[in-house]
């Protein structure tokens, strides 16, 4: 990994600013505003929830910005950084999903976040060994006895945090759930994705979308959310500055990859047969989201915002016991030709 020192405050202030970006670019195409709710967590940290609903494009839309920080990581974590267990630390993102309500434009999610798992402070151990000189010169008798082991104690710790660094990482990426799918839209979405990605190495694209495809995997279904996207985590490997300019071109590239789809699909009529399906496959989006997603888990076990962590949840949704498309109907033309492992670009 190439070294490069962190600066935390410039990825605070450019996830701010692509929320913005982003939600006045939506307004826009749906003439209705967003309801920004601003929330401060007890822990640490607070965010901006932004959702717009009832919308004359979007039955729903989330776009959340969160900057959380906590003492000791929650278990989602952990499990994949088993050496930051028990470390402060600071995590921010933009997270959006998207719920038109015409079935023939897609639903879909993106998600850019940085993550710190922070070392001992060198200032806060000081701060100890100050404490007890100052005890000593006082003629505090029970301080002059242990004195001697304390300052071993905190001088050893000195050592080891000077063996340590910040563990960070950037992760994210984005993903398209058709219920109505068309050969063009999703080429076009991943030839995006592809472009974003190849000013930094060609390699990762198709790296990125393998993660994506085995990710967004409904294990219990056996079959994709959907026809994927992009999708990264743990990735620190550019260093510093060129990492965080990666997670950038993801980021800008969002509404370049999505809007024109959108365009393209959002006045095409539709009756009720239609919506009876797209409620129905919004069905798998909830129960990924709730039995696999990380993010959700690290935000439920986090005490995060239920309200924040939970909007991206499609409002109207149907469940139905064993049920399959009609053999060459359109409905079953999702499963057969777009919920597959197949190269888009």
């Amino acid at each position: 990994m190439v070294k490069s020192a962190l600066n935390t405050q410039a990825v605070l202030t450019y996830l701010q600013n692509l929320q913005a970006k982003i939600i006045e670019a939506l307004e826009i195409v749906d003439g209705k505003t967003f309801l920004h709710d601003s929330w401060n967590r007890p822990e640490g940290g607070g965010g901006n929830s932004c959702l717009l609903e009832g919308g004359n494009v979007f039955e729903r839309a989330g776009v959340g910005f969160s900057h959380v920080l906590g003492n000791k990581l929650p278990p989602a974590a952990t499990i994949a950084h088993p050496e930051a267990a028990g470390r402060s630390w600071e995590a921010m993102g933009v997270s959006l999903v998207l719920h038109p309500r015409n079935p023939y434009v897609p639903t879909v999610h993106m998600n850019i976040r940085f993550f710190v798992a922070k070392t001992q402070k060198n200032d806060e151990i000081s701060s100890v060994n100050l404490r007890a000189k100052q005890d000593v010169e006082e003629g505090d008798a029970q301080a002059v006895q242990l004195v001697r082991p304390a300052s071993a104690d905190e001088y050893n710790a000195v050592a080891a945090a000077k063996t340590q660094e910040d563990i960070w990482w950037f992760g994210g990426g984005m993903d398209l759930t058709p219920y109505y799918g068309f050969e063009e839209d999703c080429a076009h979405f991943h030839r995006t994705n592809k472009t974003a990605l190849d000013a930094f190495n060609p390699s990762y694209y198709p790296a990125f979308k393998k993660h994506c495809d085995e990710y967004f995997y409904l294990n219990h279904r056996k079959e994709p959310r959907g026809i994927g996207g992009i999708f990264f985590d743990d990735f620190n490997e550019l260093g510093f500055e060129q990492s965080f300019a990666l997670q950038r071109a993801v980021g800008d590239s969002f509404l370049q990859a999505y809007l024109p789809i959108l365009q393209r699909r959002k006045d095409i009529s539709y009756g009720e047969k239609e919506r009876d399906f797209q409620a129905y496959r919004r069905g798998r989006y909830v129960e990924f989201n709730l039995v696999f997603d990380r993010g959700t888990l690290f935000g439920l076990q986090s005490n995060g915002r239920t309200e924040s962590i939970l909007m991206s949840m499609p409002p109207i949704v149907k469940w139905r016991y064993d049920w399959k498309p009609e053999n060459g109907s359109a409905e079953a033309k999702l499963y057969t030709d777009f919920l597959i492992d197949k190269d888009w670009v």
